[in-house]
């Protein structure tokens, strides 16, 4: 099994990319970033999909909302791991 990844380095990407997203072009970005197979982690969470990642992170109100989808609330990312 490939290195799991922390849920950080795809709120950075999403960060450098200057993007809005949706669940769906998220899920793309991730697969296209870290590839298909990638599992990843959080300060109190592993092994989870980027479908489950992306949930996670919406349930945890890491996303705010903009007029064609959402975007990583900074304010609400914890300490780097």
């Amino acid at each position: 099994m490939s290195e799991s990844i922390h849920g950080h380095e795809v709120m950075r990407k999403m960060i450098d990319s200057g993007k809005a997203y949706t669940e769906d072009s998220l899920r793309a970005a991730i697969a296209n970033w870290f590839g298909e197979t990638a599992r990843f982690h959080t300060c109190s969470a592993d092994g989870m999909t980027a479908d489950e990642l992306v949930a996670f992170l919406a349930k945890r109100h890491k996303f705010y909302s903009e007029d064609e989808g959402f975007k990583v609330n900074e304010a609400e990312i914890c300490g780097d791991a």
